[in-house]
């Protein structure tokens, strides 16, 4: 049995976006125009009147009017367990804060698998509205990004926050 996934393309606040979804929900979402990945699989473009396509592009658009601080979409996440999990906590980090990776890992339950941490938080399918940019180095440094360190740097200045923040689990 083939699942249908859908795509579609739209460019809010400069960047290129390409979101994949399925009839459960947001199943991948691209900094770049990866709809030349509709060739390699069986994937019917976005209709304009479809929900995931309306919502996911309307909040993003609302995200960075600074009108929007907490996306309210149905995710189709697939991974292992512990990404899972990290995502999770990732969904956790409120607007405007970061946390380490060390601290993701420590509320995790080891504090010693912040490399895994940081594997998880790079394989993130859904940048942003899973708020992977919030995670930065103990040190304050950023880290790295998948959409580029320029864009995790604009992220963290619209939400108005470049420094050490905790959060409660």
């Amino acid at each position: 049995m083939n699942e249908q996934v859908f795509s579609a393309t739209a460019k809010i606040a400069s960047i290129n976006f390409t979101l994949f979804t399925t009839h459960k929900g947001i199943l991948k979402l691209f900094f770049n125009d990866a709809s030349h990945l509709r060739e390699s699989a069986s994937i019917t473009q976005l209709q304009p009147d479809d929900p995931y396509l309306f919502g996911t592009f309307t909040q993003l658009r609302e995200y960075f009017k600074v009108e929007r601080k907490k996306f309210d979409l149905p995710l189709d996440l697939r991974g292992t367990e512990f990404q899972l999990q990290v995502w999770d906590q990732l969904q956790k980090i409120p607007y405007g804060k970061t946390v380490s990776y060390k601290q993701i890992a420590a509320a995790l339950g080891d504090s010693n698998k912040v490399r895994a941490v940081g594997g998880a938080n790079g394989a993130n399918p859904v940048p942003i509205i899973v708020p992977c940019h919030r995670v930065i180095n103990t040190n304050g440094g950023l880290g790295g990004y998948t959409g580029g360190i320029h864009l995790k740097e604009k992220l963290l200045k619209l939400e108005g926050k470049l420094s050490m923040g905790l959060f409660e689990f």
